[in-house]
């Protein structure tokens, strides 16, 4: 087998390839300038050398092969001198598509929101149902314990991302996948740094569509326009559509207004109950798409749906990190308005009066550049209070975004001054959720921490 250096391992994806790739045999090596957990607990876990920075000496003369993560660009020194030295270099993505997807069944799911719980599910339901699935997830599975498995059955489950693939390959990655059956879970404004507006990212998912085969199936939201124009754009393969509107072929019906009991119906017919721990409107959804998808590769579903109930999700999506002095703490990875706003109604339904604290880094590239910063304050709608991390390179001003929030709301500018703020805030009985797409800087336990002493 040969030698491989990933640039940019400790990514939720790239990180799952080096797994993939030490399952098959292959040495790995990584260099990052990001490595925090989860990912960097499975890197160590699987025995896979970290590499911190970026330089023109990271990549070893004898390496076989360089696979290169889309957070690269042309300046990088390490990218620099795999290019002088002529060494092989490939996509993540594209590396995928060669060496672990010919021959699989393989299941999509892509989508602005909701990518990393869905395809978790339709494993766990894929799992349940004995076929051993193979799966590349954008974060660690409580149930795997792995973000990525090679597994020894027909489909292969991935998360399948629209942004792009590579520094030299522009295209989003889920176009390399060619799958059997694709989930299409919505579509919203997102990555402003390399989107110019929505109708860039419809193309993209129709490139997507374009790929799927007429014996496949596209599982779609029936309840969101774009994809809706989308699909008018052109399609080949059948469309079962999902939602809680009765009229589409997969459709929801909550039993309890938290979304941890809802019924499952087909085309009328009623399928079954699920009963699970996750929370929200957001989730059913995702759960609906998830069953449907695993439908459509022969699973049948009665005998995977009580499965549900012990079902885990996946780290960092409102993970409960621990309890001290009666306030609960939660992590999620939060990365859009739309996200922060599903996430905070389902935990309101969950937890009624009980008071909901956000601690906000706006980290993502959209969220830095400003693109949603008036859809900012309204999402958090469903908390009391609110302190934002920002740093001073912001690009944009959050005094208005303050202003706007509902409650009451704070801006800090490091993570110290932040602790220190919602130690002030917090009371017994609060429930404080932070919120970022990065590590926050171990926050969420350094807050525990805080709590937990005397």
């Amino acid at each position: 087998m040969s030698t491989i250096h990933i640039l940019g391992i400790a990514g939720t994806f790239m990180g799952g390839v080096a797994a993939l790739a030490r399952e098959k045999g292959h040495t790995v090596r990584g260099s990052d300038q990001a490595i925090y957990p989860p990912m960097s607990t499975q890197l160590e876990r699987l025995g896979i050398a970290l590499d911190p920075g970026y330089r023109a000496d990271s990549v070893a003369p004898d390496c076989d092969e360089v696979v290169i993560g889309n957070a690269l660009s042309r300046g990088n020194p390490a990218v620099e001198a795999v290019l002088d030295a002529g060494q092989r270099y490939i996509s993540g993505a594209q590396w995928l598509s060669e060496q672990v997807l010919p021959g699989r069944d393989t299941l999509a799911v892509a989508g602005t929101h909701g990518k990393t719980t869905t395809t978790t599910i339709l494993t766990w339901l894929l799992h349940s149902a004995g076929r051993d699935p193979g799966f590349l997830i954008g974060g660690v599975a409580e149930d795997f314990g792995v973000s990525a498995r090679v597994g020894s059955g027909r489909e292969f489950v991935v998360e399948a991302d629209e942004y792009d693939t590579a520094f030299f390959d522009k295209r989003s990655k889920f176009v390399h996948y060619r799958p059997l059956v694709a989930i299409l879970n919505n579509l919203e404004y997102d990555h402003a740094d390399i989107f110019p507006d929505v109708a860039a990212i419809q193309r993209q998912f129709h490139h997507l569509i374009r790929t799927v085969p007429a014996r496949g199936r596209l599982i779609v939201n029936g309840e969101d326009g774009y994809l809706a124009e989308v699909l008018a754009m052109g399609c080949w393969t059948p469309v079962e559509r999902f939602g809680f509107d009765p009229t589409l072929e997969w459709h929801a019906e909550l039993v309890e207004a938290d979304g941890s009991v809802f019924v499952v119906h087909h085309r009328g017919e009623r399928v079954g109950e699920v009963r699970w721990s996750l929370l929200g409107r957001h989730n059913v959804l995702n759960g609906l798409a998830a069953l449907a998808a695993a439908h459509a590769v022969g699973v049948e579903l009665a005998t995977v749906i009580p499965a549900l109930a012990a079902f885990r999700s996946v780290k960092r999506r409102l993970e409960v990190i621990g309890q001290a002095r009666d306030i609960t703490i939660y992590d999620d990875f939060a990365h859009h308005p739309t996200a922060i706003r599903t996430t905070l109604d389902g935990l309101r339904a969950k937890v009624g009066d009980a008071r909901i604290v956000v601690a906000m880094e706006p980290r993502s590239n959209s969220m830095r550049l400003g693109a949603h910063a008036q859809a900012l304050a309204p999402s958090l709608d469903g908390a009391d209070a609110v302190v934002f991390l920002h740093r001073p390179e912001l690009a944009w001003d959050a005094a208005s975004v303050i202003a706007a929030v509902r409650g009451q709301a704070h801006a800090v500018p490091d993570t110290d001054a932040l602790l220190a703020q919602l130690g002030a805030i917090a009371a017994p009985g609060d429930h404080v959720v932070f919120m970022s797409n990065g590590g926050f800087d171990g926050a969420p336990r350094r807050f525990l921490a805080q709590l937990q002493q005397p």
